[in-house]
């Protein structure tokens, strides 16, 4: 329930309010939403239709290129259609909706990190027992405790908001809301919220980055016991997990544990964060990935 809330808007500046800038912006930036979609359809459809991509590390690629496109478009239409837009007014709900979704796929996608890693484990370390584990039916149960995690982690975000009044000024000073700027307008004491704004963001994304690198490093550790053609396979996929994995903790470890100020590199790395890495993630996997190429081809070659 909102306590003395007398905002139903609020007001973005943007990334910035200079006319010329805005123009250049929406044309720097519809280019790359477009890519982002255009790159991760095109993963998602080719290992939907692919007989050869049916393993699992293909099926998380999935999910990873679904939360990419999702997350992306949470946030980049409305930043591109307010680049042409005199007044960047959004409502109240609809602010609301934009941090639930934000944090809903921000979070699935560390959660099937997670996952991915779990099954470069299993498959690199554990080989022997990797067949009778892993299944397609273990997958969706996985992926299933993953989106309900997402859930949860997000409407915690929207508690922590909704439970706070706010009575006035209504202007955040980026292109998106968030918590960080919401709670800067509260019309009371944050310090808790701040708080658990840290320990509920920040703190899982550190902790899940310090848990992932120290993963890759055991699966890095244990190629030495393979062949020199499977150390050259399982390490080019390492490899491209491990540089997605950095691309996505970086900015996301910045955000939600810097002090909740905003100067221009603030809006910058979160920009990389929403428009850029989706866009760039899709190549990191079919450059680094043979079968993920032959599988486009022959879905080209098929049309």
């Amino acid at each position: 329930m909102l306590l003395n809330n007398n905002v139903t808007e609020f007001l973005l500046l943007g990334l910035t309010q200079d006319p010329v800038k805005k123009k250049i912006a929406f044309v720097f930036f519809l280019p790359f939403y477009l890519g982002t979609l255009l790159d991760n359809l095109l993963i998602i459809i080719t290992v939907k239709t692919s007989q050869t991509l049916k393993s699992s590390m293909y099926f998380f690629l999935l999910y990873l290129s679904l939360s990419d496109t999702c997350l992306s478009t949470s946030i980049t239409p409305r930043m591109i259609v307010d680049a042409l837009l005199k007044d960047n007014t959004i409502s109240f709900n609809e602010c609301m909706i934009q941090v639930f979704s934000a944090h809903f796929f921000g979070y699935l996608e560390i959660f099937i990190l997670i996952l991915t890693a779990v099954d470069r484990y299993m498959v690199i370390c554990k080989p022997l027992h990797y067949v009778s584990i892993m299944n397609r039916k273990v997958y969706n149960v996985l992926v299933a405790i993953a989106w309900v995690g997402a859930c949860v982690h997000s409407s915690v975000q929207i508690f922590l908001t909704l439970s706070l009044p706010f009575c006035g000024p209504n202007v955040i000073d980026h292109y998106l809301c968030d918590l960080q700027p919401l709670l800067k307008l509260a019309c009371a004491d944050t310090y808790v919220n701040n708080l658990l704004l840290v320990s509920n963001s920040g703190a899982i994304s550190a902790v899940s980055f310090v848990m992932l690198m120290f993963s890759y490093v055991i699966i890095l550790h244990s190629l030495r016991n393979h062949s020199a053609e499977g150390r050259k396979k399982a390490l080019s996929t390492c490899i491209s997990h491990i540089i997605v994995v950095i691309l996505f903790f970086g900015p996301c470890i910045f955000i939600y544990t810097w002090p909740a100020t905003t100067f221009p590199m603030d809006k910058i790395i979160v920009e990389f964060y929403t428009i850029g890495r989706p866009l760039v993630n899709p190549l990191i996997y079919t450059l680094r990935n043979a079968e993920v190429k032959n599988a486009m081809r022959k879905l080209w070659s098929r049309n």
